[in-house]
């Protein structure tokens, strides 16, 4: 009774302390039952039973029977994940900037053994050892390393729980973090920095494009002269192609009419054909002069045709008449006498223009 009585008074004296140091009492799924011999434990709770005041078994989900009075069901424990909110604390980084930070823990209770008799208040216990790792984790940072590098940040404290709880058969599954809030005047620095970094992009970034659109442009000149150049040697070779064709095309049309004409001298009255074809062209030539130049040779009678003419015909009887060997030296024919005559007709003709 005596022993009974102690550990009565025992258990308030503790309620009554945790009640006046603020701290929420140990989480569990439902209030401690009665032991009603015949028991039911419902899914995903873990219920320890002591038999005479010594750990005796777990309950596990299901039917259970208990001895009354000499088992009582001690502790209720709740094998859910657990949420639990970190509260906001401070917490100096590497280059001495003071921060608050909060967060979210959580957790599973893996042995419900080592959670009841491993401490008092698992929950409290890992809540104030993730504050404390938290503060030490973020000592080791500078400022811009906390906001780069959050993942392994929490990463690392819920390492550093799981070392520690492991013992209390807790095992912390992951740790977030809520809200970091930096001094106003931090913060300002934080934002002018992140505006002249978007600046330095920009002013970046604007030389980048200056720079590409001048070699864009350089390269663009570049290919159309290029261009510009293949395609004047294709012209002039083309154009040279089109002059080599047509001159060879005129001097076939030429050989095939020169053919055709001494065919057509070779025949009857051919010569007569010829002498009259030269007298045109002779007098049509005559006709022309004076019009391209102010220099003008007239013979010694310009006015009788006939005269022209038989000097024309002279001219080409002298070139058809075929050499005689040995007639070199020997007297000039009718021809070549005409042909002299001529000569010595505008011989005069042009010293008299001279004179004048």
């Amino acid at each position: 009774m005596l022993a009974r009585a102690a550990r009565g008074t025992g258990a308030l004296l503790l309620r009554d302390s945790v009640r006046a140091s603020g701290r929420a009492p140990r989480r569990a799924s439902s209030g401690l039952p009665r032991n009603t011999v015949v028991l039911f434990v419902p899914q995903q709770e873990a219920w320890v039973v002591e038999r005479m005041g010594r750990f005796h078994r777990i309950l596990e989900p299901g039917l259970n029977i208990l001895i009354p009075v000499l088992d009582r069901i001690r502790y209720v424990q709740s094998l859910k994940e657990i949420v639990i909110n970190v509260p906001e604390q401070s917490a100096v980084t590497l280059d001495n900037v003071t921060l608050q930070i909060d967060g979210v823990l959580y957790l599973r209770i893996m042995d419900p053994y080592k959670a009841s008799y491993g401490v008092e208040d698992p929950e409290y216990a890992v809540t104030q050892l993730a504050q404390t790792t938290m503060r030490s984790e973020l000592g080791k940072l500078s400022l811009d390393k906390v906001f780069r590098e959050r993942e392994s940040l929490n990463a690392s404290i819920v390492d550093a729980i799981n070392q520690a709880a492991d013992c209390w058969g807790i095992r912390c599954l992951r740790y977030e973090i809520k809200d970091i809030h930096v001094p106003p005047r931090v913060k300002e620095s934080m934002q002018m920095q992140v505006e002249a970094e978007r600046r330095k992009r920009a002013t970046v970034l604007e030389s980048e494009g200056t720079r590409e659109s001048a070699i864009n442009v350089a390269e663009g000149k570049k290919q159309a002269q290029i261009l510009a150049s293949e395609a004047e040697k294709a012209e002039q070779i083309n154009q040279a192609a089109g002059e080599a064709s047509a001159v060879l095309a005129k001097a076939k049309a030429k050989a095939e009419a020169i053919r055709i004409l001494a065919a057509a001298l070779t025949q009857h009255n051919g010569d007569a054909a010829a002498s009259l074809t030269v007298a045109e062209q002779y007098v049509s030539a005559f006709s022309k002069l004076a019009k391209d130049s102010n220099t003008v040779l007239l013979p010694s009678n310009p006015g009788d045709v006939t005269s022209m003419v038989a000097q024309a015909m002279g001219v080409y009887g002298a070139l058809t008449k075929a050499p005689v060997p040995g007639a070199q030296d020997s007297v000039p024919s009718r021809s070549s006498r005409n042909v002299q005559g001529t000569d010595a007709s505008l011989d005069e003709e042009l010293d008299r223009v001279k004179l004048s």
